[in-house]
């Protein structure tokens, strides 16, 4: 019948496999970004108006109060933290720079709202330069997307207080920044990969293949003629040098692209004095992201474990009931039924986002606009999937047993695991992330936002995986394909509308944004594939136990709001 059964006395043999899988790829993490002597330090420090602002600290041991070293700023793009520049700070660090990664204003711990002061680079570059460990005339500015608005606004605010800039994946210009110049900001480095899907926003071209005939690139490298990849322009030594980088990939690759790092370190070498000349190829940050990623693995495998640690206790002990899905075939039906749930979710995507940002902007209850959006899109999925649950024919749930318990086993396994990310970020300071999806500790301010978001994505799931459940299961089914179904249920749809937006994007015809016109959702949409695949596991690993929805649904609700809202960036303060 491929269902479980839960007898006997705790067995945490998975809880153990995955803290220690979890602990092995911190630590690894860990290794990597304090590699050759480096030391890593949680800062944090006052900005513009009294707002607290954070960054981690990469000291690498040649700086000193008698040898100060060069310093680079380093910083993230929208709906980002501090950590995910790691892989460029890892690199800077070994190559004796100091780094501050600096969290823009309303984003990771620095206090919202986001998109004031200069977006906080000013302040991130008067931190770095306070410094007694720094020489502060070899200091580097470098940012990622919104973060090269930063960086920019930074060479503005203080404009004797750097040498160089990076803008990856980013550009200059109102109304976020100051226009470049020939001459400002001093020793500019663009590095734009060849398939970026924002060559609109940052530099006012139709496609990534035409930012070299760019009017604002153009302009700022002092050429009529089309800009020259590789090439410099302009003089170091005077602060007018230019180089135009090109890497392959897309917007977000340039936090995992081997050459994107290369080219920022290669730019610094060129501009910076001091440090540890290394060759650009020489790079280790890949391990880091495969301890992070490592560690995640962990974490979902430790959130199962506790699950089944807890089903075992006497409190709980009613909850144990095994699924018993109905005999039957895989029908028409049963198909229609798997191919309109995988894409429904996806195709509604854009269509309910843009409704979410007419209806419910950025407020002191919900204060971040974007996680507004999402939540839209969910409660409007949610009613759709209720309204198709009244169709003839629709299989329909038993009324569920004990639902205040199975409420609170989902409550209590998300609460365990949360102290063990806590933990794992106070021991290693690393956060569990694949690329840029990552879970992280909630910051004090974010706790009250936490328990606001949670309610409609705990309401989503409840409608959802009670239909996911109720339509898709069947006692034919082994453990392989339970799983294996309810991933492309809950997934399938994203990947395919990946697929064919990267498709179009890749064939040079560009991303079909339809009326939104904006390539920033399509990007958001990325981190729905692994969210959906862990909802899947998860889900389908408590229901096998319990033969009920809700502990899923509520394990669920508050993983995904958790991870929205230390990811997203906060627009009101609170």
């Amino acid at each position: 019948m491929g269902v479980t059964t839960v007898t006997g006395r705790a067995r945490p043999r998975l809880l153990l496999i995955g803290l220690v899988v979890m602990l092995a790829g911190a630590w690894l993490a860990h290794a990597i970004q304090t590699a050759g002597g480096v030391r890593v330090m949680d800062v944090r420090f006052v900005g513009t108006g009294g707002k607290a602002m954070s960054g981690l600290l990469h000291v690498p041991p040649n700086a000193t109060r008698e040898t100060p070293a060069p310093a680079v700023l380093a910083i993230h793009g929208y709906f980002n933290s501090r950590e995910t520049q790691g892989d460029f700070a890892i690199e800077f660090a070994r190559r004796g720079y100091v780094v501050l990664a600096l969290d823009q204003v309303g984003h990771g711990h620095s206090e919202p709202p986001a998109f004031r002061d200069g977006f906080g680079g000013p302040d991130g570059l008067r931190f770095l330069r306070s410094l007694d460990i720094v020489d502060k005339e070899n200091i580097g500015l470098e940012g990622h997307s919104m973060g090269g608005w930063a960086a920019v606004n930074a060479a503005a605010a203080v404009p004797d207080g750097y040498r160089a800039v990076v803008l990856e994946g980013s550009g200059p210009g109102a109304p976020f920044a100051p226009e470049a110049t020939p001459t400002f900001p001093r020793n500019l480095a663009v590095v734009f990969a060849r398939f970026d899907e924002f060559a609109t926003t940052m530099w006012g071209v139709g496609s990534a293949a035409e930012v070299t005939h760019s009017g604002k690139l153009r302009k700022a490298f002092g050429t009529e003629a089309p800009v020259e990849e590789g090439r410099l322009y302009g003089s170091i030594d005077d602060g007018t040098g230019r180089m135009l980088y090109r890497p392959g990939g897309t917007h977000p690759w340039n936090h995992i692209s081997k050459t994107a790092i290369g080219n920022a370190t290669d730019w610094f070498a060129r501009t910076l004095q001091g440090g540890r000349p290394r060759p650009a190829s020489d790079q280790i940050w890949q391990w880091k992201e495969l301890g992070t990623v490592v560690a995640l693995g962990g974490f979902v495998v430790l959130l199962l474990g506790l699950f089944e640690v807890f089903l075992r206790l006497p409190l709980f002990a009613g909850l144990q009931s095994p699924a018993v899905p109905p005999a039957g075939e895989r029908s028409g039906r049963w198909w229609a039924t798997l191919v309109l749930g995988a894409v429904l979710p996806a195709a509604t995507l854009l269509p309910f986002m843009q409704i979410g940002s007419a209806l419910a902007p950025a407020s002191w209850l919900l204060p971040q606009a974007f996680s507004n959006e999402i939540v839209v899109w969910a409660l409007l999925n949610a009613a759709l999937i209720a309204l198709l649950g009244l169709l003839p024919g629709t299989p329909r749930f038993a009324r569920c047993g004990l639902p205040a318990r199975a409420a609170l086993v989902g409550m209590l396994t998300i609460g365990v695991a949360y102290v063990a990310v806590v933990f794992v970020n106070a021991v290693f300071l690393v956060d569990l992330r694949y690329w840029f999806i990552a879970l992280k500790p909630l910051d004090a301010s974010q706790i009250r936002t936490f328990a606001v978001y949670s309610l409609p994505f705990i309401a989503f799931f409840l409608v959802a995986l009670r239909a996911l459940h109720a339509n898709l299961a069947l006692a034919r089914h082994g453990v392989a394909a339970q799983y294996a179904f309810n991933v492309l249920a809950l997934a399938g749809g994203f990947v395919v509308f990946l697929v064919v937006q990267y498709g179009l994007l890749f064939s040079g015809q560009g991303l079909a944004t339809f009326f939104m016109n904006d390539p920033l959702r399509i990007v958001v949409s990325i981190n729905f594939v692994p969210l959906m695949c862990i909802v899947a596991l998860v889900s389908t690993f408590t229901f096998r136990r319990t033969g009920s929805h809700i502990p899923g649904a509520l394990i669920c609700g508050l993983l995904v709001a958790w991870y929205v809202v230390v990811g997203q960036a906060t627009q009101a303060a609170a």
